[in-house]
């Protein structure tokens, strides 16, 4: 149905459309999701925020370079096919995107109604159409596939860099096989964040449509183990290969006590809640040792899910403690929010020194330094200095460590002649994003450290070009040999 446009001053005057959520103590007796999504009612009024830019900049700060505006006025109009194909055109995973991007800095924070008001909420549009594609009857449709090409490319790990070049390649006519060490395709997506986040039914759709652009998705496959790099080219007939296997190595501070039982990663916490259902026990058979007291260390995206996590879990008294301020949390704003909405007991400007245990080698609870901010450090931000003699303890069942990970060891280390950094991530051309190896690309979380889902995908996307430019290319160099 045609809408009537509305002036752009008439615009301005459009408050931002609030988001419809679960209410915070309903919300962490279960599972289910917190954002509730917009209506159509919500969706068209906040598309009519929008001022249609001659020259917009949110396109700029997306990393897979959405027509944003473009999408938008179809929203207005109420075309919400027409809105979900564009975003297709560069965005094979919308629902995904549109729940865990990090709009507020990136397409969102150079939005040019942001000057004068709220921004757009880019985000929560592009999760409506998505969504609303999901609700309806029929074939989801997908774009049109070239020619094959003939070339054959294989994708290592199946998490948003791997979903991303995938998709991409396929659209590009290659015969794509993704290799998944877990039993379940994803990556991060679904063992690491929580379904109250990302619904696993949304990643198995939006995954299920890759495979209708013809992706074959192998999972319990272990590059490194199953297989060689090399022998993908030499034993499989693979023209190519990207790497996306992602930052899987949890690190932990080195302090004494973190051999006690209840001690977890981040990773082996939200693997075996999300991937593995511990959160069903025992209707499935993964056990998660709780507690009425439990402590997460760190205040990023990670370590908000494993707080929020183990509220949900029915812990009585959930603790994050992290070195710096609030102000310096580099959590999502929104989930920052959410947590404190949740009693969660946010212990700012503390770090855990020692961890206490009992005969039995069970956790029983943390000695915990009081720091100060002193001068800016490398990062810019201002260094946590401990303050002399100001210490106490807590009582703890379980203490999670969620201070970050880096990349996965495996394939790197049985890939000869690949060149890595000092902190063991994949060296790449940054304009090919090809690696030490012939024919060998990467991308994602391996390549930069822990980042954002989409910047992950920005980067298979980029690698996907780099590919295909490399296969035309051998092609052509070997018609003119």
């Amino acid at each position: 149905m045609a809408r009537e446009k509305i002036e752009k001053k008439e615009r301005m005057k459009i408050p931002r459309q609030p988001m419809p959520a679960q209410e915070p103590m309903d919300r962490i007796k279960n599972f289910n999701e917190v954002a509730l999504g917009f209506t159509e009612e919500l969706a068209l009024a906040e598309a009519d925020r929008c001022l249609e830019c001659k020259k917009p900049k949110c396109v700029d700060g997306c990393p897979v370079g959405i027509d944003i505006p473009g999408f938008i006025v179809a929203i207005q109009q109420a075309d919400f096919e027409g809105a979900l194909a564009i975003i297709k055109k560069d965005n094979t995973l919308p629902a995904i995107c549109g729940r865990v991007c990090p709009q507020e800095d990136q397409c969102e924070i150079v939005c040019v109604t942001g000057k004068k008001a709220e921004p757009v909420a880019i985000g929560r549009l592009e999760r409506y159409v998505a969504d609303w594609e999901m609700a309806q009857e029929g074939e989801v449709k997908m774009p049109e596939l070239p020619p094959a090409s003939g070339f054959k490319v294989a994708v290592v790990g199946s998490g948003p860099a791997g979903l991303a070049c995938a998709a991409d390649l396929a659209l590009r006519g290659h015969k794509v096989t993704i290799y998944e060490a877990l039993h379940k395709p994803g990556g991060v997506l679904v063992y690491g964040i929580p379904e109250f986040r990302l619904p696993k039914k949304i990643v198995q759709e939006e995954i299920g449509n890759l495979e209708k652009l013809g992706v074959e998705i192998r999972c319990n496959f272990v590059i490194g183990k199953t297989a060689s790099v090399e022998e993908l080219f030499s034993e499989y007939g693979f023209d190519a290969v990207f790497l996306g296997t992602g930052a899987g190595l949890p690190y932990f501070m080195g302090i004494p006590g973190e051999n006690y039982i209840g001690v977890l990663s981040a990773n082996e916490f939200l693997t075996r809640v999300n991937l593995m259902k511990a959160f069903a026990f025992p209707d499935f058979d993964t056990p998660v040792r709780l507690g009425d007291n439990v402590a997460v260390v760190g205040s990023g995206n990670v370590a908000m899910d494993c707080l929020r996590t183990a509220k949900r879990l029915g812990a009585k008294n959930v603790i994050c403690l992290y070195r710096r301020t609030r102000d310096e949390s580099p959590a999502r704003l929104e989930e920052l929010e959410h947590a404190e909405e949740e009693d969660i007991d946010f212990r700012w400007l503390a770090s855990p020194v020692e961890i206490y245990g009992n005969e039995e080698g069970l956790v029983t609870g943390a000695r915990v330094q009081v720091m100060e901010l002193g001068e800016p450090d490398d990062s810019g931000r201002r260094r946590p200095v401990p303050i002399e003699g100001d210490q106490y303890d807590i009582e703890l069942d379980q203490l999670i460590m969620g201070i970050g990970q880096g990349p996965n060891p495996l394939v790197t280390k049985s890939t000869k002649g690949l060149e890595l950094n000092r902190w063991g991530n994949i060296v790449v051309d940054e304009e090919t994003m090809m690696t030490s190896i012939d024919g060998v690309f990467a991308g994602g979380d391996i390549v930069t450290g822990a980042a954002t889902v989409i910047l992950a995908m920005g980067a298979g996307k980029k690698a996907s070009e780099g590919i295909d430019a490399y296969l035309r290319g051998t092609a052509e160099a070997s018609k003119t040999a």
